[in-house]
């Protein structure tokens, strides 16, 4: 609650509160387009992101998150909230060199605890190929709501088996 005086009002005032409403008037376009604040890498302690893949090209089943049990295929990366799709790709790379191949398409999801009902939510948050740029590429995981706690769940498609591109896609 806020009290408002102007002018001697603020003596009659005194004894009582008055309300107000505060709107803002940032819009959508303006929130969006807010800068995202840079993380010195140097200062910043890194988060566990817990990553989960598949070879198939679909996402993992929700149930396959539940009641304390998460899918066998985990990886874990020490990252900051501003690592890219792209940077997130090279290090599954790393891990799985058959992902190496160029035209394997990652699709990238976060799952996350649903708080209205029991259980997790995904959320698809873009998706890169390798030896392709992409639009998805610079896309952060602080750019996605992703907080602290939720899993990322990567669907990898091998190359003969990967979608057509988009159009979002284009070769290096």
């Amino acid at each position: 609650m806020l009290a408002a005086g102007v002018g001697g009002q603020g003596e009659r005032l005194a004894g009582r509160r008055r309300k107000m409403a505060v709107e803002s008037r940032v819009t959508q376009e303006e929130i969006k387009k807010e800068p995202e604040k840079p993380i010195d890498r140097e200062k910043t302690c890194p988060l566990l992101l817990r990553v989960f893949t598949t070879n198939n090209g679909r996402h993992h089943r929700m149930d396959e998150f539940s009641r304390g049990n998460v899918p066998s295929s985990e990886l874990q990366i020490y990252t900051w909230m501003d690592a890219t799709l792209k940077e997130l790709t090279s290090l599954v790379k790393e891990v799985y060199p058959e992902a190496r191949k160029k035209g394997t398409h990652f699709n990238f999801a976060i799952v996350f605890t649903d708080l209205k009902r029991p259980g997790y939510r995904v959320k698809e948050i873009g998706s890169t190929m390798s030896g392709r740029k992409g639009t998805d590429d610079s896309m952060t995981l602080q750019s996605q709501k992703f907080q602290i706690g939720d899993y990322l769940d990567i669907a990898i498609t091998p190359p003969n088996r990967a979608p057509p591109p988009s159009g979002r896609m284009r070769p290096y």
